[in-house]
Order: structure tokens, then C-alpha cells, then sequence
């Protein structure tokens, strides 16, 4: 299984102790596994731009929009992320193929752009904004276990195991019947979405328990994480 942090990270004590306070407790199928049993799923929305429509457009949005919020019947958490760009590796291109440009007035032309992409990130931020529809799915669940029912699951404990998974795959096909559900709902604004992957799932809340300066870095195997 993956955890959200890496065995560099699992050997700080510090952080060690910080994953006990996580509501996450595994990723898994595309899917999150929170600690009480209940699941999560996250699909990237894709924005527009209501200013620049119509005003028939923008009116039909709106109504669009109410009759979505009416269909639902489970609560829906949108998240909205902001991070500033860094810039330096768009900066190095561009200094590189000043040094090889032969001809003197393209190489003064990148020269010029490039000195205004640097005048222009010095005084302001220039920010990667992304958003997300984050999807509930909460089991209602009897967890209190009686002696005999304990002492079942140790005899026979293939079954158990067996029989856990085919009750995520039920709750898993629930929680994506309402992933399609707002795909059909949202599709007529002109929204696109898409669920988030198992890596992607991965990468999103690793960093957004290590924030940083700059957009945050992608996780390329996810093979190198411990996942709880």
C-alpha cells in the first residue's frame, strides 16, 4: 500500500508523528480510504470564463447550475488550489537559446522578452490556479464486533479478507455512479472533468501536506512512496 510520505520522511520522528493526526488511510483504485471507512473521490474541473459570455449564455449557466445543485443528494466539497509558478527553468530555455541563436536580431528578441519575463515576476506573482470537485461516500457502518463475530474472522480470516474487498468494490462503484452523475450535471455549463488517477490523488495531497513556495513537485514513481 502507498503512504503519503516517503521512508526519507518516515525517519524523522517529527514527521512520524505527524501522520497520526492524517483522516487519510490508504489511496488505492483511484480511490481515497479515509481512517473511518468512508471514501473519497476527486475529479479536476476545468474553468470558464462567465465574463466573456453572452448574457443569454450567463443566464442559462446559472439556471444550469440551480438545477445541478438540486439533483444532488450528498454533499459536494469544491477546492480551489493556488500556487506561484516557478519561472527559473522557462528562464534558463530562454537564455539557452539566446546563447545559440545565430541571427543577431532574433537573439536581441529573446534577449528583450527574456529581460521582461524576469522584470515581470519580480514584481508580481504569476499563479497556477487549479480546481477540484472532492466526491463523499460515507458507509453507515456497525463497527462495534461481538466476541464470536472476532473470533470467526481469526478462523477463517481468507473469507474476511474476501469479503472486505467486495464490500470497497461495492461502496467504490457508488461513490463513481456519483462522479458520472455530476459529469452529466456540469457537462452543459461546458465544464470538463476528469477523476484524479491513483498517482495523481498521491501527488495532490502530498502536497498539500508539504506546501511550497513554487508549483509542487510531481511525484514521477510512485513506486518510491510508502503508502499507509
Amino acid at each position: 500500500m502507498e503512504k503519503l510520505f516517503s521512508n526519507k520522511l518516515a525517519k524523522n520522528p517529527a514527521s512520524s508523528a505527524t501522520q497520526q493526526f492524517l483522516d487519510v488511510s490508504e489511496i488505492k483504485e483511484d480511490t481515497i480510504v479515509l481512517k473511518n471507512g468512508a471514501l473519497r473521490a476527486i475529479m479536476a474541473v476545468s474553468a470558464i470564463n462567465y465574463d466573456l459570455k453572452s448574457t443569454e449564455e450567463q443566464e442559462a449557466i446559472i439556471v444550469q447550475y440551480q438545477n445541478f445543485l438540486n439533483s444532488l443528494d450528498f454533499p459536494l466539497q469544491i477546492l480551489i488550489t493556488s500556487r506561484k509558478i516557478n519561472m527559473g527553468e522557462y528562464l534558463e530555455f530562454l537564455e539557452k537559446r539566446e546563447k545559440i541563436q545565430s541571427n543577431e536580431l532574433l537573439k536581441l528578441q529573446i534577449s528583450e522578452y527574456r529581460n521582461f519575463i524576469s522584470q515581470l515576476i519580480s514584481i508580481s506573482n504569476i499563479m497556477d490556479k487549479n480546481f477540484y470537485l472532492i466526491i463523499p461516500f460515507a458507509p453507515i457502518e456497525n463497527t462495534e464486533t461481538g466476541f464470536f463475530t472476532n473470533l470467526m474472522n481469526s478462523i477463517n480470516p481468507k473469507k474476511t479478507i474476501v469479503e472486505k474487498r467486495e464490500t470497497f468494490e461495492t461502496y467504490r462503484n457508488q461513490l463513481f455512479q456519483r462522479a458520472e452523475h455530476i459529469t452529466a450535471g456540469l457537462s452543459g455549463i461546458g465544464l470538463r472533468m476528469t477523476p484524479l488517477k491513483t498517482q495523481e490523488l498521491i501527488e495532490l495531497l502530498y502536497n498539500s501536506y508539504n506546501p511550497t513556495v513554487y508549483t509542487p513537485d510531481e511525484i514521477s514513481n510512485i513506486q518510491d512512496l510508502d503508502v499507509k
